[in-house]
């Protein structure tokens, strides 16, 4: 482990990384570290910070990740949730593939293509929502010579088993008058007949990783209709429909590619999505340590005396895999302290402590939701002012 007198001769003064999440629906990963970093730099010009946005697959992954890696946004049009033309964000990297050079890798998200937030809460219907977008994107990318894809699968809005995006690669689903289906949930009813044989056959030559927490499979009490259809706007009645087709769907897939994937863990991500991608022949992992891995997340602890995370809000549960806990063990790896600053901490967030060096909340008085979002910046700044004088006064240091 590295000593207190090593880490303080170092020039430029202490090294903090900040590699938060999002706030959601307040501030982005990006806006999270930058405004951290305004505040470190107002107590202490001379420290030395690295900039880590931080996403675990969900809202903010694509521009989290690009940041990160030094990446550029580009906007395709595609299908979106309700059938809408839409302008789609996606990110390309450079990435070391398989300890060979650099190659360009695409990265893609289901909330910027077939997101929840994009449908309005009075419109929500499981039934006439796709995941078909994904797909294109997909393929206009294979257009374009990407071979290497990186997928975050959450805060989606469809509930179609990935039928759309399949669709879009090239699988053929009919009705039973032979018409072609173009795969919203509504058309998991009609399927009578699979053709896999045309999914597009360079999918063969992808590294695909999918960046998912979800471990839930396809169907089943656990599965993606009875867990998240409600939130999706699926009543009980479409619940127990969507998970009894979504069965009989994922048999015919099954069947045509000879290959099972309903049960594994992650098949039930996105709706079903992650299902669909794992028979186009992806591999699924855990949405921080993906992120942290690609954005090189480990090599930019070295030396670092603090590492500043947080997300919208931290309570016990966050230490069930969450993206701050995953950040607090790779610093503690590094030797260095962690510290939380979240936008609220909730039941038994004392349990965290196990975890951070500290916990802190940036709400500084009881106050309305509403007024928690609105003024989510100007909180995290003077909290994160606080906190900083306080690590200064300790300095750089061994972890806790």
């Amino acid at each position: 482990m590295r000593t207190n007198e090593n880490r303080a001769d170092r020039t430029g003064g202490i090294k903090y990384v900040v590699a938060p999440d999002s706030f959601k629906e307040s501030l982005s990963a990006s806006e999270v570290a930058q405004t951290i970093s305004e505040a470190i730099l107002s107590v202490n010009p001379n420290a030395s910070i690295v900039k880590v946005p931080m996403a675990d697959g969900g809202e903010g992954t694509v521009e989290a990740l690009v940041e990160a890696a030094q990446g550029t946004l580009h906007a395709a049009e595609v299908t979106g949730p309700r059938g809408e033309r839409i302008r789609a964000v996606y990110g390309r990297i450079k990435q070391a593939v398989d300890g060979e050079a650099d190659q360009d890798t695409a990265v893609l998200e289901a909330a910027a293509l077939f997101g929840l937030s994009q449908i309005p809460a009075n419109e929500r219907d499981p039934y006439l929502a796709t995941s078909r977008g994904m797909g294109e994107l997909i393929v206009h990318l294979l257009d374009e010579g990407i071979r290497s894809f990186i997928i975050g699968l959450g805060g989606s809005g469809t509930n179609d088993g990935g039928m759309g995006l399949l669709a879009a690669l090239g699988v053929r689903f009919k009705d039973a008058e032979g018409e072609p289906l173009a795969g919203y949930g509504r058309d998991l009813f009609e399927i009578a007949s699979v053709d896999a044989a045309p999914i597009d056959a360079r999918l063969k030559e992808c590294r695909i990783l999918v960046a998912s927490d979800v471990q839930n499979p396809l169907c089943g009490k656990d599965g993606a209709s009875e867990v998240y259809g409600p939130q999706k706007g699926a009543t009980s009645e479409q619940v127990r429909a969507l998970d009894q087709e979504l069965a009989r769907y994922a048999g015919l897939l099954e069947k045509a590619m000879g290959i099972v994937f309903q049960n594994h863990p992650g098949a039930g991500a996105a709706g079903g999505a992650g299902f669909a991608l794992l028979l186009a022949g992806a591999q699924l992992m855990p949405g921080a340590e993906l992120i942290g891995s690609a954005a090189n997340l480990p090599a930019k602890l070295v030396d670092a005396d603090w590492v500043i995370t947080g997300e919208g809000k931290s309570d016990n549960q966050t230490l069930f895999g969450k993206l701050p806990v995953y950040v607090a063990r790779l610093a503690q790896s590094a030797g260095a302290r962690s510290l939380l600053i979240s936008g609220s901490l909730g039941p038994q967030s004392e349990q965290l402590n196990s975890e951070f060096t500290a916990c802190f909340s940036c709400v500084p008085r009881p106050m309305p939701l509403s007024d928690c979002l609105e003024q989510a910046r100007d909180n995290l700044y003077h909290t994160t002012i606080n906190v900083v004088r306080l690590a200064d006064g300790f300095g750089g240091g061994s972890q806790r």
